[in-house]
Formats: structure tokens, C-alpha cells, sequence
């Protein structure tokens, strides 16, 4: 099972869990150093130690390279968790010209699950509730640069992620693929911002990554007949996405916005 953004929070807890059921789990982030030490981590809680990939996806290119060494390393991968997400509190425009966490969390997942297609058999997306600030337009993928606000631009990658996941349904028969809402999660999330991170640390209410991490590993665990090829789940339960986040027209011209954004045709 690969897991992207396996260095902390859901997908950390995810990767530790998975392994401890005795799974073969395969750590994928962006820091050599956060990587060493999640390795450690799960390899002290489960006696199990996984491997390790590096990929920035605010690059594509490490994208294209991490696809190529999965390629090379494993015949097939039962579950790729699509787990790496972020959102920037400032606008920025990656180095393929794309605003960063419309890249980060969506067209970087959506190259790495193109170009392992033919090696999965399931790819679980961690999406969110967060959807519904979503305005997504497959026309301008970078539009939040104009207007900037944090949440809506996350929100817009995220009610991406949910559009993906439909499409692959339908466009991958020969798959299963799956998304999911996690909760509000104390993460490292959005940690750049010194407010933000000390929020985090003081939401008591707010769900362990642990906690989390269950309906990924859920999902990862779940048979073949009892998925609903394309859902949208939360909680262990198939869940409805707001109709802007269920809308086949729209999935299918992100499809193919995305596509051309990450140079696929």
C-alpha cells in the first residue's frame, strides 16, 4: 500500500495501523529527514520496516519520477492512498505554473494515479467536508490567484478530489476508486502560519490523525462487493457530496483540464 503525505498526521497514523494488521505500506513525502523518522516510527510500532519514496508534489517532475520508481520497484500496488494535502495561507504559483494547493492536492495525485493506473487496484483520495467552500473552474485551475483566500482555494482542490475520484470510476472500470472526508484532524496542517499551528495544538475537539486515519484504513481493508466504486465516505459510511461536488459535466471537463495541465495527451 503506498501512502502520500505518510510523514505526519492521517497518513502517519494510517501507515503505522496498516502495518500493525500486517500490510506491506510504502511512506511517500516531501522531507528526507520527516521520512527517516516516520520510518522509525512505524517500524517501532509494528516490527515492520516499510519503504521509503521522496516526492515533492509541488513539483511535477518528482511526481513523473516518483511514478517511474514505483513502476520499477513493484508489479503491483493493491492500494494507493492518495493522502498528501496542504493548503497555502499566502498565493503562490508552483514552478509548472499552477496555483500551489489546486497542484498539491489535486492535479500532483491526479499524474501519480494516471501513471499507475495500470499497477492498482484501488485508489482511496482523502477529500473533505471542506468541499463545500469549493468554486472550481476546470478553465482556470489557478483562478483562487486572483482573489486569494486560503479556504476557498482548499476547498476547490478538495471538491476536485471528489470530482477525480467519480471520474475514475467511471473512465477505470478495471479499479475501484474511493474518497473520503477524515474530520477535523489535528495535523500539521497549514503549520506555516503560527496561529493556525497553535489553533491546531489547542483544538481539543478537534480528532486525533489516529482517529482520522479509520476510514482510509477502512476503505484500504474493505471488499471488493461492499464499495461503491466512485462514493464519497465519511465516518465508515457512503455520504452525499454537495450537487457542485457530484456534478458529472463538471468532473468530466476537470478530467480533462487536468490532462492537459499536466501534459498526459
Amino acid at each position: 500500500m503506498v501512502i502520500t503525505g505518510a510523514t505526519s498526521g492521517i497518513g502517519l497514523a494510517a501507515a503505522i495501523e496498516l502495518a500493525r494488521r500486517g500490510d506491506e505500506v510504502v511512506l511517500v513525502g516531501r522531507s528526507p529527514a520527516r521520512l527517516t523518522a516516520a520510518v522509525d516510527q512505524v517500524r517501532d510500532a509494528s516490527g515492520i520496516r516499510p519503504a521509503q519514496f521522496r516526492a515533492d508534489f509541488a513539483v511535477l517532475d518528482d511526481v513523473r519520477r516518483l511514478a517511474a520508481e514505483l513502476r520499477t520497484a513493484y508489479d503491483r500496488i493493491d492500494v494507493l492512498a492518495n493522502n498528501a494535502g496542504m493548503v497555502s495561507t499566502r498565493p503562490v504559483t508552483t514552478v509548472d505554473g499552477f496555483e500551489l494547493t489546486m497542484q498539491s492536492n489535486h492535479l500532483a495525485p491526479f499524474l501519480l494515479s494516471a501513471l499507475l493506473r495500470d499497477r492498482v487496484d484501488r485508489i482511496v483520495t482523502t477529500a473533505s467536508g471542506a468541499h463545500r467552500w469549493g468554486a472550481l473552474d476546470p478553465d482556470d485551475l489557478s483562478a483562487a490567484l486572483r482573489d486569494y483566500h486560503p479556504m476557498r482555494a482548499y476547498g476547490s482542490s478538495k471538491q476536485a478530489n471528489i470530482l477525480f475520484t467519480a471520474e475514475a470510476a467511471r473512465r477505470w472500470p478495471e479499479l475501484v476508486a474511493v474518497s473520503y472526508h477524515p474530520g477535523g484532524v489535528r495535523t500539521r496542517f497549514a503549520n506555516e502560519n503560527r496561529l493556525v499551528a497553535l489553533g491546531m495544538k489547542l483544538a481539543w475537539f478537534m480528532r486525533t490523525p489516529a482517529k482520522g486515519a479509520e476510514t482510509l484504513v477502512w476503505l484500504a481493508h474493505l471488499a471488493f462487493g461492499a464499495v461503491t466504486n466512485g462514493g464519497y465516505y465519511a465516518d465508515r459510511e457512503l455520504r452525499q457530496p454537495r450537487p457542485h461536488a457530484a456534478d458529472p459535466e463538471l468532473a468530466t471537463r476537470l478530467w480533462q483540464a487536468s490532462e492537459r495541465a499536466v501534459e498526459l495527451h
